[in-house]
C-alpha cells in the first residue's frame, strides 16, 4: 500500500505527464500543485492500473480520477468511453462540473450527467449527441441500461466515487449489474473513505491488481477562528444573512457564494437594504477588483461578496468573519475560504449556512479539519429591533456633536413656534424622514398556513399509526407521514437501503422525511410525507430498484373482507399469528416467537441505519420486515 504522504518531494502538475491541454486548464483555475491523493494516483491511472484509493472528502479525488482520464480520452469517438458512479445526484454534478473546466481545452468532448429528479429528455439527447463521460447515479444508469438508452458494452474507464457511500445506500445490486455490463477490459478506480468488507470483496472481484493509496487527513484550519454553523433553508438564506449583519460586530467580512451571478445578485441586494458590499469575480476586471480590495483594506467596504476563484491570494488583516452563504462542495474549499479571516494572530469567525439536505456535509467539513462546529439560532426578530434601537441611539449621540447642530436647531425651533408643533413630534418626524418610507422595526413573518387535508376519514378521526395499514401518523419533524406502496419485496430479494436510497435519490429527500418500512412478499410499504409535490411523485413513480418499477402510489389498507395483519384480536383478548404486541418499546410477533432483531439484512445480520424493530421467524430464521429507518439526505 502507497503512503503518498511519506514522499517529501512536492511535484507539480507538469511533472505528471498530463495532456497539455488539461494543464493549460488546470492553470486556469488556479492549480499548481497536487494534492496527496492527486500526485499518488494520477502517474499509475495514466499508465492504465487499477487503482483503490482511501481518502476522505475534500482531499482533491476528484481531480485525482478525471485529468487522467481527461488525458486519455479519444475525442473522435461518440459514444461512452468513461462513466463515473456517484451516490447522490449532489456529487454527480459536482464531479459533472469538475470534468467540465478541466476539459475547458478539449474542444468536442461532451460531459454528461444523468441523476434522479432530472427529465429523461435532456439525458436522451445527451446519450444521442454522443457524451464520451457519463456521470450518473446507480439508480438512473440502470434505468438506461433497462431502456437501452445507454450502451457501456465498450467502455474504457470506470469510476466508483464514495464507493463507501453507495454501499451504504443499498446500491451494491446495482453496482454489480453495472460492472456486469462492462468489458473485462475496462480500467477501474474505486475511491472510499473508509475500506469496509463489502468494498474489500468488490475490490478483489472487479479490479485487476490494483494500486492501492491511502490519505490520511490533516489538521489544516487555524486554531484561533471560530467556526460556526446555522440550519436555513435556501429561501429563507437573505433573511439569515441580514439579521446575523444586523446583529454581529463584525469589522469586515467575505460572503462566499458558488456562482459569478450570485455575486452581483447578492451584493446589491445587501446594497439595497443599506450595507457597504461590493462583489469580485472572475468576470471582473483586475483593475476594478485591485480598486474594490483597496476599499476593503481601508474600511470604506465592509463586505466583499466573492466565487472561491476570485478571493485566491486574498489577504486582508481587518476581515473578521467568513460567511459562507453557499456551503462548498469539498472540504478543501471550505478550508481556504475560512483561512482568509483569523490572520497575523488574530481571532477570527467562520459562518457556515446549511440547507436541511446539506447537513451530512457537516460531518466531512469537521473530519477534515478535526476541529467541532457549535451550531447557533438565527438572531429574533426582537435582538435585531433591541439592535436597531441601539444604533438610532448612537446616531443621535454622533449627531450631537456635529458643527451643522446649531444651523438645524434653528430651523427646528422656527418650525416649533410657526406651526405649534412639540420638539419631540418634529424629531421624530426627521427620523421618518431619514428611513425614506422604510419601516425602522423588523416585524415578524406570519406563521405559514398549513395546506388543506387530504385525508380519506373524516376529519374528527384522529391519525392512525401505521400498523393499520396505510394510516398517517406525525413524523419526526412534526410532518405527516403517510404509507405508500411499492411493488418490490423479499422476493426481489430488496433491502431497506435500496429501497431509501433509489426513493431518496430520485426524489430529493431527506433522512428525516422517511418513516417506517416494511418489506412483504410481493411489495413494501414506506412512510414517506403527506404532502410530496406532484413532481417528486411522478419522479418517484418512475423509479426502479434492482431493475424493478416501483409503481408507487398511496397504500389503501387490507382489502375489504380480509382482515389487516395487525391489531387483530378475538373475544379473548388472545394474539392471532404474526400479530404485534408492545412490551416496553419492543415488539413481539406472537407465536412466530423471538425476541426484536435489529433490521435489515438476512437472518441475523444487522443493517447498519436501522432500529429495532421486527423480529426473526421462530427456528426457521428468515428475513426481518417493518422497522424505523432515517432516510439520507
Amino acid at each position: 500500500m502507497q503512503d503518498p504522504e511519506a514522499d517529501t518531494a512536492t511535484p507539480t502538475f507538469a511533472d505528471l505527464d498530463i495532456d497539455a491541454r488539461v494543464l493549460q486548464a488546470l492553470s486556469d483555475v488556479g492549480y499548481e500543485n497536487p494534492s496527496p491523493i492527486q500526485a499518488a494516483t494520477i502517474p499509475p491511472l495514466l499508465e492504465g492500473r487499477d487503482v483503490v484509493g482511501l481518502a476522505q472528502t475534500g482531499t482533491g479525488k476528484t481531480a485525482a480520477f478525471a485529468v487522467p482520464i481527461l488525458s486519455r480520452i479519444d475525442t473522435t469517438v461518440k459514444r461512452p468511453q468513461a462513466l463515473i458512479l456517484a451516490p447522490t445526484r449532489e456529487l454527480a454534478l459536482q464531479v459533472a462540473e469538475a470534468f467540465g473546466k478541466y476539459s475547458a481545452h478539449i474542444p468536442g468532448l461532451h460531459v454528461l450527467p444523468i441523476y434522479g429528479g432530472q427529465s429523461y429528455g435532456v439525458q436522451l439527447s445527451g446519450l444521442r449527441r454522443g457524451a464520451q463521460v457519463i456521470v450518473g447515479t446507480p439508480g438512473r444508469v440502470i434505468d438506461h441500461l433497462a431502456k437501452g438508452t445507454l450502451d457501456i458494452s465498450e467502455l474504457e474507464f470506470l469510476v466508483l466515487d464514495e464507493a463507501d457511500e453507495m454501499l451504504t445506500m443499498g446500491f451494491q445490486e446495482d453496482v454489480e449489474r453495472i460492472l456486469a455490463d462492462t468489458p473485462e477490459s475496462k480500467q477501474v478506480a474505486l475511491f472510499s473513505a473508509t475500506m469496509p468488507g463489502a468494498i474489500r470483496r468488490l475490490s478483489k472481484q472487479y479490479l485487476h491488481d490494483p494500486v492501492e493509496i491511502t490519505v490520511k487527513s490533516k489538521t489544516t484550519t487555524s486554531a484561533n477562528i471560530t467556526q460556526r454553523w446555522v440550519l436555513v433553508s435556501h429561501q429563507r438564506k437573505l433573511d439569515a444573512l441580514t439579521r446575523i449583519l444586523e446583529v454581529e460586530q463584525f469589522e469586515a467580512m467575505i460572503i462566499f457564494v458558488r456562482t459569478k451571478q450570485a455575486t452581483e445578485d447578492l451584493a446589491e441586494r445587501l446594497r439595497a437594504r443599506g450595507f457597504s458590499a461590493s462583489a469580485i469575480n472572475g468576470d471582473i476586471v483586475q483593475a476594478q477588483r485591485e480598486r474594490t480590495i483597496g476599499q476593503l483594506k481601508s474600511g470604506a467596504l465592509d463586505i466583499l461578496v466573492a466565487t472561491d476563484v476570485a478571493a485566491r491570494g486574498l489577504d486582508v488583516d481587518r476581515i473578521s468573519h467568513v460567511v459562507n452563504y453557499d456551503i462548498p462542495h469539498d472540504t478543501e474549499s471550505y478550508v481556504h475560504r475560512i483561512g482568509r479571516t483569523g490572520r497575523a494572530g488574530r481571532s477570527g469567525d467562520a459562518l457556515l449556512f446549511v440547507a436541511p439536505r446539506e447537513r451530512h456535509l457537516l460531518k466531512a467539513i469537521e473530519r477534515a479539519t478535526r476541529q467541532p462546529l457549535t451550531e447557533i439560532q438565527l438572531p429574533s426578530v426582537e435582538d435585531v429591533n433591541a439592535q436597531r434601537v441601539e444604533k438610532f441611539n448612537d446616531s443621535i449621540t454622533e449627531a450631537l456633536a456635529s458643527d451643522h447642530l446649531a444651523l438645524f436647531r434653528r430651523f427646528v425651533e422656527d418650525y416649533e413656534r410657526e406651526h405649534d408643533v412639540p420638539l419631540a413630534d418634529i424629531a421624530a418626524a426627521l427620523a421618518v424622514l431619514s428611513r425614506d418610507g422604510e419601516s425602522f422595526l423588523m416585524e415578524a413573518e406570519p406563521e405559514p398556513v398549513a395546506p388543506p387535508r387530504r385525508d380519506r376519514e373524516p376529519r374528527e378521526r384522529p391519525p392512525r399509526r401505521f400498523d393499520d395499514d396505510g394510516a398517517s401518523r406525525v413524523g419526526r419533524d412534526g410532518q405527516e407521514l403517510v404509507t405508500y406502496r411499492i411493488a418490490v419485496g423479499k422476493r426481489h430479494r430488496v433491502v431497506p437501503g435500496a429501497i431509501v436510497g433509489a426513493i431518496a435519490n430520485e426524489g430529493g429527500l431527506r433522512r428525516s422525511d422517511f418513516g417506517h418500512i416494511s418489506i412483504r412478499p410481493d411489495h413494501s410499504l414506506v412512510e414517506l410525507p403527506k404532502d410530496l409535490s406532484p413532481e417528486t411523485l411522478e419522479a418517484l413513480r418512475g423509479t426502479r430498484i434492482s431493475g424493478v418499477l416501483i409503481q408507487l402510489q398511496p397504500d389503501s389498507g387490507a382489502p375489504s373482507g380480509r382482515p389487516s395483519s395487525y391489531r387483530q384480536r378475538d373475544d379473548r383478548g388472545e394474539r392471532r399469528h404474526g400479530e404485534r404486541r408492545e412490551y416496553g418499546g419492543k415488539k413481539d410477533w406472537g407465536d412466530r416467537g423471538g425476541r426484536g432483531k435489529d433490521f435489515g439484512g438476512r437472518g441475523d445480520k444487522p443493517h447498519r441505519g436501522f432500529r429495532e424493530r421486527s423480529g426473526e421467524r421462530g427456528q426457521s430464521g428468515g428475513h426481518g420486515s417493518g422497522g424505523g429507518y432515517r432516510g439520507r439526505d
